[in-house]
Order: structure tokens, then C-alpha cells, then sequence
């Protein structure tokens, strides 16, 4: 379908077909007389047509695809530092520019957090944002293949399942046999059980298919719907006013300009576009707007600002040949650990450790196992500012991960616990050796997908099985200037050295238009999502968290499209 003229408006503008876009679009457009457009910056895949990259339960076959993320979008991860001069580093942030979004991209984990996460969010403003206000969303969006009971849903359109133990490969089974040993229970269902343990990882796909929100909320018969439009490969540049009511959004498409007009708007385009969208229209920190010469609509101080992720850091193991992944298998990571550190202020399940039984898609990456460290709960924030009002122009991203030292504090304590796990018997029986992963260039240029990396992987994997010399040789190319274990489990000064040079994100970017009560300056929408100071205009998705849940953000994005959409559609 084309899109409507704009003197016909749609009622409902979805700008983003992300994990809550998809959502919204399928949700809203249940009723017959709403009348619902959703925008995609990136290809619109129907049912059926989905590439094979995005289908794979391998998540790195499609997000290491640039056809399927944002182009040119990188960050700073390490912390600021302070008055000398910013010579950080930036690497790329892959978030999905897609049919689906980063759900058509992302490694699938399908956790919701912990009930504490949302009462933080009610005690930072978010009325309405309880547990017990969020648990029948997340029951409404899945249906749960392991367990039953008031906690899991039967129904939903996400179906969410996990691997027994009987089905982890040897290394993946040998990381859990160490933290069992270490004292740490099995306590099965994460999504359920809040003590400190370790379970199967609940994850959005069947055992050979992605359950991304696309296909599981706009199917084939959603997209039937007359009152819906899908328009993919629309990038909106920014959104039009009448006075201070948004009215609908100028597009680039196609190498035209076009506008469509709305009744109500929501964005749904990310922590990282909703806020830039709204800043080139207006919306924003207005000193910094005035700068680049955009137009104040709306002086928000807090649009972009308050950035959180999960920081965290990595052991690299390489495998012996019988604790690799094998072919019959294409998930990669089956367990994860979620633990509490004990730090002062900070609360119960605030780190999580899982081991990955494959690092990478390609043959290097299929002989590197990985003990993966993050801050489960994290203090530490950042932001996303334009560089310039026009639409092409870099975002300026800069995590500053761990500069709050509770999070800096937990990543040496969590590095010391992989410091144990690694030399356990359990795991050195699986391993060759392990090393502290700091990535060089060439090993970034690697993890993009193309048939000459391909190619190089193959025979450098070769080369790396022949000789356990040139392996170290490799392994020291591919590992840019990492201290050994030992430096890092005796000296404290080289941990936090390593950890500010090695800190990285797992995609959760959220919190840049978070949340709050009407008198809390750095809120940007109210508990219905409603963006203050402008009318006709809602945002869903990832940034409207007050803070980072302790988890994957994927089912909790998900969970927030279905609970707006509902109080959309309560409203009439």
C-alpha cells in the first residue's frame, strides 16, 4: 500500500518498526477504525520473504550483516577522561535498520528483569510501571513451551523456549560445572525465580527460526488489514508541528521528500533515533539545539541524556575440538548465571556471567569460546547528542561505561570470579588456554560479514590448528594489548586499567527519553508515555526507561509496546 496524501491523516503514526513499533502497528490496528501507518527506515521483509541471515538462531549471521543495521553508527564505551584530552576510541554499534528492528537482529534473549527494576522505575516517576503493573504484558506477548503456572503466558505471539542441560555442548557444560561448584544453584526458570543462580536461558526463536517482532506480530494475516500501511525504506527527517502539537513527519524516501500527517504520533525508532528525531525537530536540550542552528520548539533538558547499557567484559577460551559447537546446534549460548555482588547500595542480582560456545560467525570465531561478564544493574550514564540538524549527519555517541565506580568496582569482582572459573578443572578440560579479550582493528574489520573475511578466517583457522605457536601468534594480532590473567587476578591498578580499555555494550542502549513525574526536569514523557511540553505525541520503545532493567531489553521493548498500546487504546 502507498502511503496516505497528507490532508488525509492516518490516526496513528508508529515511526520505527522496532520491537515495540511492531507491536503498536499490530495492536492499534485491531480496531477496524483506526486508521495506522508504520515508517521503517529499512527493508520491509513480509512473511516468507525474510532473509535467511535474519531467520538464523545464530545471532551474529544477521547483525554482523550491515544491510540489516544503522551505517556509520559508533560510540565511546570507555569511561570520560575527566580534564585530560578525549582520546577515546570509537567502534561500531550495531542496532538493527530493518523490518523488526534489532528483534531481527539481536541474540534472542527473552528475560524480563527483576521485580526490583520496576519498582525503581515507580520511585523514579513512573506511575503505572510496577511488576505487577508490567507482568501481564510480559504474559500477553509469549507463549512460554516450558513452563506454566500465574507467572508465564500460553498465548502471546513470541514463543519462548530454552535447551535442557542434556543439549549444552562440552564447554558450555563445563562453565556451569565450575559455578555449581563454586556454590551456585540451578534455580531453572530466571523469568520466574529471583534468587541468585543459575538456569537456562529463556530465548524468542523455535529450535531452527527467529521469533523477531515482525514476523510474530505483523503476520500475514495482520498485514491484510486495510486500515494498515507498512511503509519500509522511510527515513523520517523530522516531525511536523501545528504550534505545539505534532500533526505528522517529513520523510526521506527513495530520493524524494514527503509528508505524512497524523492524528497522534508515536516514535518508536530506539534510544538512540527517538532522541535524535526529536532533537532535529525541536524537542531537546536547547542550548545545544540553538548551536546547531535548529529551531526550539521545546527545551527538554533531558532528551539524549541519562544513556544507560550493560557494561561488561569478556574471557576468550580456545576450544578443544570435542567442546565446540556442534553442527547440529546453532545457538551458541544456552545458561547464564545471575548473581549478586554484594557491593554496598547495590541490590540482589546485579552481575550476570553466561558462556558462549562460539564467539563469532566465522571459523575463527567457531574455535573461541567466551566467558561473558556483565553489570547486570548499572549506574553508570552517557548520551547521544547531534552533531549537526541534518539527517545524514554521525550521532555523537558516548556511553561513558563504567564511570560510576559501584559499576567499576563490580567488573574487577566479577573479572576475579572468571579468573576462578577459567582455571577450574571442569573448564580446562574443555580449553587450550584462556586470555582477557581487548579486540584490535583487524579483529573488528573481522566480525563484518563478506566473503573475504570468510576466506581470511578460514585459512587463519588453519594456520591457528597447526601450530599451538602460530596459534598464540594469531591470537596475539586478533587481542589487542590484553594483560594475562594473572595480572589481572593479583594487581588491582592493571584490572581497572584493562576493564576501561575493554568495557563494552551488549545493545541494550536505553533510558535517553526516559520517564518521570511532571516536576523532574530530565523526564521527557509522563507514565503514558506522553512527551511533555507538545500534544499528539508518544514515545514507546527502549527510551522511555527510566533505567536499564537487569536484562536483555529485547521482551522488556516488546512488554512496552503492548503497554502503551493499551493505555492508547483504554484512552479511545
Amino acid at each position: 500500500m502507498t502511503a496516505q496524501s497528507s490532508h488525509e491523516p492516518y490516526d496513528f503514526i508508529v515511526i520505527g518498526a522496532g520491537s515495540a513499533g511492531c507491536v503498536l502497528a499490530a495492536r492499534l490496528s485491531e480496531h477496524s477504525g483506526n486508521r495506522v501507518l508504520l515508517i521503517e527506515a529499512g527493508k520491509d521483509y513480509p512473511p516468507g520473504e525474510e532473509p535467511e541471515e535474519i531467520r538464523d538462531i545464530f545471532g551474529a549471521s544477521a547483525y554482523a550483516n550491515p544491510q540489516f543495521i544503522w551505517p556509520n553508527v559508533t560510540a565511546k564505551f570507555s569511561p570520560r577522561p575527566g580534564n585530560a584530552p578525549d582520546t577515546r576510541p570509537k567502534r561500531l554499534y550495531n542496532q538493527g535498520r530493518v523490518i523488526g528492528g534489532t528483534s531481527s537482529v539481536n541474540g534472542m534473549a527473552a528475560l524480563r528483569g527483576l521485580p526490583s527494576d520496576y519498582a525503581d522505575w515507580v520511585k523514579r516517576g513512573a506511575a503505572g510501571w510496577s511488576w505487577d503493573d508490567v507482568l501481564p504484558f510480559f504474559k500477553k506477548l509469549e507463549t512460554d513451551a516450558d513452563f506454566d503456572g500465574p507467572m508465564h503466558g500460553k498465548d502471546g505471539p513470541i514463543r519462548v523456549q530454552r535447551y535442557a542441560p542434556s543439549r549444552w555442548p562440552g564447554f558450555t557444560r563445563g562453565v556451569m560445572a565450575a559455578v555449581a561448584c563454586a556454590g551456585w544453584r540451578d534455580i531453572e526458570d530466571q523469568n520466574a525465580v529471583f534468587a541468585d543462580g543459575f538456569a537456562p536461558v529463556a530465548h524468542s526463536h523455535t529450535d531452527d527460526t527467529r521469533q523477531g517482532a515482525a514476523w510474530c506480530y505483523l503476520t500475514a494475516e495482520v498485514r491484510r488489514r486495510p486500515n494498515l500501511t507498512v511503509m519500509g525504506e522511510a527515513h523520517a527527517e523530522r516531525l511536523l508541528f501545528d504550534g505545539r502539537r505534532a500533526v505528522g513527519v517529513r520523510l526521506r524516501r527513495g530520493g524524494e521528500t514527503i509528508e505524512v500527517r497524523g492524528r497522534q504520533i508515536v516514535l518508536s525508532s530506539g534510544a538512540l533515533q527517538s532522541p535524535a528525531l526529536l532533537m532535529r525537530s525541536g524537542v531537546g536540550p536547547a542550548r545545544e539545539l540553538a548551536a546547531l542552528g535548529v529551531e526550539v520548539l521545546v527545551d527538554r533538558p533531558g532528551v539524549g541524556k541519562h544513556m544507560m547499557e550493560h557494561p561488561g567484559v569478556n574471557f576468550g577460551c580456545w576450544l578443544k575440538l570435542h567442546a565446540r559447537l556442534p553442527r547440529t546446534l546453532r545457538r551458541q549460548m544456552f545458561v547464564g548465571l545471575r548473581w549478586s555482588s554484594g557491593f554496598e547500595d547495590c541490590p540482589p542480582g546485579d552481575m550476570y556471567l553466561i558462556p558462549s560456545n562460539k564467539a563469532q560467525w566465522h571459523a575463527i570465531g567457531e574455535r573461541l569460546g567466551l566467558i561473558m561478564l556483565w553489570v547486570n544493574k548499572s549506574y553508570s550514564t552517557g548520551e547521544v547528542k547531534l552533531t549537526s540538524s541534518d539527517l545524514n549527519a554521525p550521532l555523537d555517541i558516548d556511553f561513558n561505561m563504567a564511570s560510576d565506580a559501584r559499576d567499576m568496582e563490580r567488573l574487577v569482582i566479577g573479572v576475579r570470579l572468571m579468573c576462578k572459573l577459567q582455571a577450574d578443572p571442569a573448564v580446562r578440560e574443555h580449553i587450550e588456554t584462556a586470555f582477557p579479550i581487548s579486540l584490535s582493528d583487524w579483529a573488528r574489520r573481522l566480525a563484518v560479514h563478506s566473503k573475504f573475511n570468510a576466506a581470511q578466517t578460514f585459512a587463519g583457522a588453519m594456520l591457528m590448528e597447526s601450530s599451538a605457536a602460530l596459534r598464540r601468534l594469531m591470537l596475539d594480532k586478533l587481542i589487542a594489548d590484553a594483560p594475562t590473567i594473572a595480572d589481572l587476578e593479583h594487581d588491582d591498578a592493571a584490572c581497572r586499567e584493562w576493564i576501561r580499555g575493554a568495557v563494552l555494550g551488549h545493545w541494550h542502549a536505553s533510558c535517553t527519553c526516559r520517564m518521570g513525574a511532571a516536576d523532574d526536569p530530565g523526564a521527557v514523557t509522563d507514565p503514558s508515555a506522553r512527551v511533555y511540553g507538545v500534544e499528539g505525541l508518544r514515545i514507546a520503545d527502549n527510551s522511555i526507561m527510566p533505567t536499564v532493567p537487569c536484562a536483555n531489553t529485547n521482551i522488556p521493548a516488546i512488554m512496552i509496546g503492548e503497554k502503551v498500546a493499551a493505555t492508547i487504546l483504554a484512552e479511545g
